[in-house]
């Protein structure tokens, strides 16, 4: 399957590029088959994404990705807390006991997609460091529902992501570069090769992109990459490595600009735009 819809790359998708949806059936074995035909196809590292319900469920699939030849598996952990008297730290702790036992289940490292909203995303990052995930991705993008207003009724509404929603994620990982083991992985607003180069910048050990290929095809990958080789070129970077993390927390000119100092600036320099 990967193979038959792989030979034609262009910048723009044509129609027919991607497979239809029943192709893509989310059934247990399809995924599966799916990721072993990748894992024989490509010469790159398969990252397997599992999104689970039950701890009994993420070990045993987990187990079964690992088996049919992903190199990692990631965590795509959709919780929503909605209880009131279920507190941040009991959330918090579930995290933790998905991530350990995933993590003890496998060989091959977990990485854990995290959402933004925890009450101290440090110390949460750093305690799932210490459960045993290798990775970090900033930041899962929840798709939010849409109202109705003619039938009034809950509608999902599914959006690509924009440029402006990769702020967030350069942030959090400017701040937690260096203070956490696991690589972190830049995720969410990634269209050029611009985006890439700040997520290097801010010490990203991955970038992903989804939203892009989605609008522009494959192909697209390419361009990022010659255009991050170019950008290196200019600016006289004899490698990645050199680049990475020259812009996180801990080595910015002003690190306080990441947090307070920046909102504080915002405010002061704003100038409304005019017609």
């Amino acid at each position: 399957r990967l193979v038959e819809y792989g030979a034609g790359q262009f910048a723009e998708a044509f129609e027919g590029y991607f497979p239809e949806l029943e192709r893509y059936a989310t059934t247990t074995d399809r995924y599966l088959e799916l990721v072993a035909a990748a894992k024989e196809t490509l010469e790159v590292p398969v990252v397997a994404s599992l999104n689970g319900t039950t701890r009994g469920g993420w070990v045993r699939y987990a187990k079964r990705l690992e088996d049919a030849g992903a190199d990692a598996v990631e965590l795509n952990v959709f919780l929503v807390p909605t209880d009131p008297n279920a507190s941040c730290v009991e959330t918090e702790r579930r995290y933790l006991d998905l991530v350990a036992a995933v993590a003890e289940s496998v060989s091959v490292p977990v990485d854990v997609k995290l959402a933004p909203f925890f009450t101290n995303l440090a110390h949460t990052a750093r305690a799932l460091d210490e459960a045993g995930a290798s990775g970090l991705t900033l930041f899962n993008r929840f798709y939010q529902p849409d109202i109705d207003l003619e039938e009034l009724r809950v509608v999902p509404d599914l959006r690509l992501s924009h440029p402006d929603e990769l702020r967030l994620p350069l942030r959090w990982t400017a701040i937690l570069c260096g203070k956490v083991r696991a690589d972190l992985a830049v995720t969410s607003g990634v269209w050029t090769a611009e985006d890439v180069i700040k997520a290097l910048l801010v010490g990203a050990n991955a970038v992903m992109m989804a939203s892009a290929l989605l609008r522009h095809g494959p192909g697209h990958v390419a361009q990022v990459l010659a255009g991050v080789s170019e950008w290196l070129d200019e600016h006289d970077y004899v490698s990645v490595s050199q680049l990475r993390g020259s812009m996180c927390f801990g080595a910015a000119p002003n690190p306080e600009a990441f947090v307070r100092a920046n909102y504080m600036e915002m405010l002061v320099t704003y100038t409304a735009a005019t017609d």
